[in-house]
Parts: structure tokens; C-alpha cells; sequence
């Protein structure tokens, strides 16, 4: 087979375009539509919260992807180095951005520090998984091969004992440390079980960067992430009840009968194979450029909802108070109110944390005086 130069994976950008503007519509709706409207036996309503159920999986899932390909390629350039150091920078900065969105000023004027900033959030999570992969890929001394059969592992184990820490509580942990596994005190996300799909997406990163580049390769790959994505829609289930009976094992079959974990992995999947699929049309669209922005996106939307910084935004005047079409409307208002924002005043990612660097720049200078 001949090898082909390696290109830009843009059918990641779109899924990950995708995932943003489902939180901004999921965010919006959530936070303000009226609770009579919330019938889960409404068809509509129960279509939109599967969909919005998928956000989630696809960003953790993606964020391993998109780092180990990027660190795998750097690793055969010989630049792996370079790609590490900005890799752990990178989560220590999205980890302080997720502790500062949740921080409210007008709290410390006041005299005053609310603790809740501590939870843990979707950024945190990020954060700690990159330096989490970064952690195992120098234990693995490089090697892609041993690095992907940890990672596919690691996943499994994580999803399949979902039971065990379901609604795990934990004592004398300070609360700060508690937070990132345990749920008890507010946090959003946990690492455990959402650093589960970082590793799939890590195991899947080393697959495209072993194979990705043949000819021809990507009518597979897109048949895989469409046939193994519905096999875990539809029967990992029972192929779980029958690894209990056929190893007599519990957990398995409690695995098996609360079982979101494997089978949202199978939807993220089949969004990876429609749009890899229709890659060809996406390398140029806009939604390629708005995936190409998602934490601009998501700090802008994050202050305009829940009031970060000064507890004010539209969670504040309109909490739960829309009809399913004021819902609608607003939510499509919204996210291209957000889209434009982020297009025009964070001209990319790299806006923010250039900012953010060059303050962190200042003071290791100053200390260092």
C-alpha cells in the first residue's frame, strides 16, 4: 500500500463544531425552560435529551483523539518534546479557567469566598486528562503499541465498574481532591467515568496515526466507527449480561442494566463515521471554523448563561421561565450571538490563552527578580 501525506483530520473540527453548538442549545434550553415543559413522555422532549446526552461523551472522547494523533506526529518529527510541555501547560490552564469561571467576585467584595467554585466542571476534567496522557505515555516509554492496549484497557475497566462508584462517598479527602471522582458535593463531572472516553479516544488517535495515512484506509475506518458504534448502541448490553453468566460475575450484569457508558461511546462513533464520511465537504465550512473555536466558545457562553465572575447572566432573569418556542428561538439567537463574539473578539483558542501566558510570563519574571 502507499502512504499519503498526512493531512489535517477536518471531520474532527465539524464533530467537534457539532458538540459546541449542542451545548449552546443544550445549555440555554436547560437552564430556562419552564419545568411543565419537561414531559418525558413527550417524544420531542425526549429526542432533544438524548441528543443533548451525546455533548458530553463526544468532547472527552474527541479531546484524546486530538491530542495523542497531535503528539504522535510530533513523536515521529522528533518534536514530542515540545508537544508534552505544551500539552501539561495547556491542562494546567484549562483546569484554572474552569476553577475561575465558576469564581464570583462580588462574593470576595462582599468579605466573603463561595467554596462552590471548587466543583468540578467539564474543563477541569480536560485539563487533568491531558497531564493524565501525558503521565502514561512517558510510563509507556513511547511506545504506541503498549500506550493503545492501556488506554483500551483502562477504558473498559473504567466504564465497567461504573457500579462501584455510581454513588461512591468518600471521607477525610479534602473536598478540593474530592471532587474530581466523587459527585457528593456538587461537581458537574468527575474524572471517573468521563476520563473512560478520553482513553478510547487516545486508543482510537493511535490507530489513525498507525494506519490512518494508507490508501484507501478510510472506507474502513469509517465502517468501523459505523458498525462497532451501533454494536455498542444495541448489544453491548447483552454482551455484558453474557460475560456474567459466562464468568458468573456480578458486576458485569450490573454494568449491563445501567449501561450509558458503553452505549454513548457507540453514538459518538457513528458521528465520527457520518462525518468522516462527508469530510470532503466540510474542509472549507464554517462549522469546521467554529469547532476550530471551542473554548472561546465555551467561556463566552458560560458568561452569558450562569453570570460568571458576577453571578449575573440569563440564568439570573429568565431561570426556567420560556416556552418550548421562546426556547427554540432564543436557543438559535444564542448560539449565533456566541458564534460572532467568539469570531470577532477571540479570533482563535489561541486568544486566550496567549492572554492568560503572557500574564503567567509576568509574574514568573517578577518572582524571579
Amino acid at each position: 500500500m502507499t502512504a499519503l501525506k498526512p493531512t489535517r483530520l477536518f471531520f474532527l473540527d465539524a464533530v467537534r463544531a457539532f458538540a459546541i453548538l449542542m451545548m449552546l442549545q443544550g445549555h440555554f434550553i436547560d437552564a430556562l425552560l419552564q419545568p411543565i415543559y419537561r414531559d418525558k413522555t413527550n417524544a420531542i422532549y425526549n429526542t432533544w435529551e438524548y441528543f443533548r446526552g451525546i455533548t458530553a461523551p463526544t468532547f472527552f472522547t474527541i479531546t484524546g483523539l486530538v491530542f495523542v494523533y497531535l503528539l504522535l506526529r510530533a513523536k515521529s518529527k522528533n518534536e514530542d518534546r515540545f508537544r508534552i510541555k505544551k500539552g501539561f501547560n495547556r491542562g494546567l490552564l484549562l483546569i484554572g479557567i474552569g476553577y475561575a469561571l465558576r469564581f464570583s467576585f462580588i462574593s470576595l467584595f462582599q468579605g466573603k469566598i463561595n467554596m462552590y467554585f471548587i466543583v468540578v466542571d467539564v474543563l477541569q476534567c480536560i485539563g487533568l486528562s491531558l497531564i493524565l496522557l501525558i503521565g502514561f505515555y512517558l510510563l509507556t516509554r513511547k511506545k504506541e503499541t503498549l500506550f493503545a492496549i492501556i488506554m483500551l484497557l483502562l477504558g473498559c475497566i473504567i466504564f465497567v465498574t461504573e457500579p462501584l462508584y455510581r454513588t461512591l462517598h468518600i471521607e477525610n479527602l479534602p473536598k478540593f481532591i474530592a471532587n474530581y471522582i466523587t459527585k457528593e458535593n456538587g461537581s458537574v463531572f468527575t474524572m471517573i467515568p468521563w476520563f473512560g472516553y478520553v482513553c478510547f479516544g487516545a486508543y482510537i488517535a493511535v490507530l489513525f496515526h498507525k494506519f490512518g495515512q494508507k490508501y484507501r484506509y478510510k472506507q474502513f475506518k469509517i465502517f468501523g466507527f459505523l458498525s462497532i458504534g451501533l454494536i455498542l448502541i444495541f448489544w453491548s448490553s447483552p454482551i455484558l449480561v453474557y460475560l456474567s453468566e459466562l464468568f458468573n460475575i456480578q458486576l458485569f450484569y450490573d454494568s449491563a442494566h445501567y449501561n450509558y457508558l458503553f452505549s454513548r461511546l457507540g453514538n459518538v462513533l457513528v458521528i465520527f463515521g457520518i462525518f468522516y464520511t462527508f469530510e470532503q465537504f466540510l474542509k472549507q465550512a464554517i462549522i469546521t471554523k467554529i469547532g476550530q473555536k471551542t473554548l472561546s466558545i465555551y467561556v463566552i457562553h458560560f458568561i452569558i448563561i450562569y453570570g460568571s465572575f458576577t453571578g449575573i447572566g440569563l440564568k439570573h432573569f429568565l431561570y426556567r421561565s420560556l416556552t418550548p418556542i421562546q426556547a427554540i428561538i432564543g436557543a438559535i439567537i444564542f448560539m449565533i450571538v456566541v458564534c460572532v463574539i467568539s469570531f470577532h473578539y477571540a479570533k482563535t483558542n489561541k486568544y486566550i490563552y496567549n492572554k492568560i501566558r503572557l500574564l503567567y510570563d509576568k509574574l514568573i519574571k517578577k518572582d524571579t527578580i
